[in-house]
């Protein structure tokens, strides 16, 4: 299938699933989808650059630029996330056979996602400067890029949290594994941001990498 054809089946998809809009642009796939209860205004910049505001203290949204089909990369990333409440940072995706939604949390908000009755913590890995805690939940009848199912989610969350840096998926899919957590068939993969019941603002370039640190300056001896 040709790649005008493989980004239009992934849009219809998304849009009859999610009531989401998808679409490339430049070399990235762009996605994004709400509940319709968010108000959020967003914007698909050039190349890897998205921004979203976000307001009201209440919905869901998920909105981001990555690719059509997930692998082992380095995803790089830089820019700003402001959540004020419940917000999530991350390399976000789906697979299919199984179904399965998963999270490289960067940065979250005020709501630790590991804090939930429903989690279950597996054996931490270490990748990119970073600890990060594994956990797993069980979804059940809600919102898919299948429509309403039930489907695990596969959560790493980053101890030193950051915004802006390079996230090797590949060692979280082989952590996964080896903590006996089954991935299937690669659907789309993003740098995201979500807002859940919140409000904020984030402005996310893909592909970018953060500036530098300004050198220390040293005082001259006298």
């Amino acid at each position: 299938m040709g790649r005008y054809n493989l980004v239009s089946a992934l849009v219809v998809l998304t849009v009859a699933a999610l009531g989401a809009f998808s679409a490339p642009a430049a070399n990235y796939f762009w996605s994004s989808w709400t509940d319709g209860k968010a108000k959020i205004t967003q914007k698909n910049g050039k190349d890897g650059e998205f921004s979203v505001k976000w307001s009201g203290d209440k919905g869901n949204f998920v909105i981001g630029k990555g690719w059509n089909t997930g692998s082992d990369r380095e995803v790089v990333y830089s820019g700003t996330f402001e959540p004020v409440g419940n917000g999530y940072l991350a390399v976000y995706g789906w697979t299919t056979n199984p179904l399965v939604e998963y999270y490289i949390i960067e940065k979250y908000g005020n709501h630790k996602p590991s804090d939930n009755p429903e989690a279950k913590m597996k054996q931490n890995m270490t990748s990119d400067g970073s600890i990060y805690e594994i956990m797993t939940k069980k979804r059940v009848n809600k919102p898919s890029i299948q429509g309403t199912a039930t489907f695990d989610q596969f959560w790493s969350i980053r101890v030193d949290q950051r915004v802006g840096g390079t996230v090797n998926t590949g060692n979280h899919f082989k952590a996964w594994a080896e903590n006996g957590l089954k991935m299937g068939r690669h659907n789309y993969m993003i740098v995201a941001v979500e807002g859940q019941d919140s409000s904020g603002e984030a402005s996310i370039t893909v592909g970018v990498p953060p500036a530098p640190a300004p050198a220390a300056t040293v005082a001259p001896s006298t």
